[in-house]
């Protein structure tokens, strides 16, 4: 049963954002770089939360549930709808609830999810998605989810954005993966290499082309990039065979898939993340006791 007014936590590894929420209504919001690898004090984070804005109920969703978080929620196995998120809710401390996540187990994948399960089924309550359909959410570990009937049926993560993180970093490509990604010819072409899957050997021929100067530097971070989600987007699409893809990201990385999947032969549309989240974590109040 709503209480009307509610603070509402998405706090994740690295991030935390606050929303003061009145009916469906956000009121203001608040973020920070406090999320669960901080190691803070969750109890205090709580009260300094209620603090600055009221005395109200706390819902909170993510990386809060997990086993480096406050207090561990299960995650609840697919299918899942809101109903089922709600009713799995654990209650750490007075008028707080974690919201658990998602687990996948079947003859074709282990995964799970914590924190995007809000976002996605929120999406589809709102209207913003069909029922049926494919939706992904780009990001250090993008997830590519199918939805049926409004639940949460099956869904893959590929660890995309952290393999190039990794690679900037930590290979033999990281004085070439330097520089900023742009959505121009050189990420198309390498979508378009990518889409062939042979990820390990294409990797290197960046190094190759480097040095033998068929591949600028400027470019190398965006060829890079591109063959990556490329790689990403026809392995799925093998898995997942919808024509129409919903991306629920901020704009600079929607655009990046949109025009991969676009180059994939199917059609995408990008979506107010932020609004499916709301929606979501608004439905998993009131179904609260």
């Amino acid at each position: 049963m709503s209480v009307g007014t509610f603070l509402a936590v998405d706090w994740g590894t690295t991030n935390r954002r606050v929303y003061l929420i009145e009916g469906d209504r956000v009121v203001t919001t608040e973020r920070d770089d406090r999320g669960v690898a901080a190691k803070p004090d969750f109890a205090g984070e709580i009260d300094g939360i209620r603090d600055r804005f009221g005395p109200h109920r706390i819902v909170m969703a993510g990386m809060v549930g997990s086993s480096i978080g406050w207090h561990e929620a299960p995650y609840v196995p697919a299918p899942a709808d809101l109903s089922t998120l709600a009713a799995a809710c654990v209650q750490p401390d007075r008028d707080v609830y974690i919201v658990p996540g998602v687990s996948r187990m079947d003859d074709t994948r282990a995964d799970v999810m914590r924190g995007e399960e809000v976002q996605l089924l929120g999406a589809v309550d709102a209207g913003l998605v069909p029922p049926d359909a494919l939706l992904i959410q780009p990001g250090t570990h993008c997830k590519w989810v199918e939805t049926k009937g409004g639940s949460i049926a099956r869904f893959t993560t590929a660890m995309t954005g952290e393999l190039f993180a990794i690679l900037s970093r930590d290979s033999i490509l990281a004085s070439q993966l330097a520089g900023s990604v742009a959505q121009g010819e050189a990420f198309l072409a390498g979508v378009d290499k990518g889409l062939e899957r042979d990820l390990s050997a294409a990797l290197f021929g960046i190094r190759a082309a480097g040095l033998l100067g068929s591949l600028a530097q400027d470019d190398a971070p965006s060829f890079a990039s591109g063959l990556l989600i490329g790689a990403e987007v026809a392995a799925r699409f093998t898995e997942y065979g919808h024509d129409l893809v919903h991306i629920l990201a901020d704009e600079r990385l929607g655009v990046l898939y949109a025009k991969a999947i676009e180059r994939a032969g199917r059609k995408s549309t990008v979506i107010d993340s932020q609004a499916a989240f709301v929606r979501g974590i608004v439905k998993i109040e009131g179904l609260l006791p």
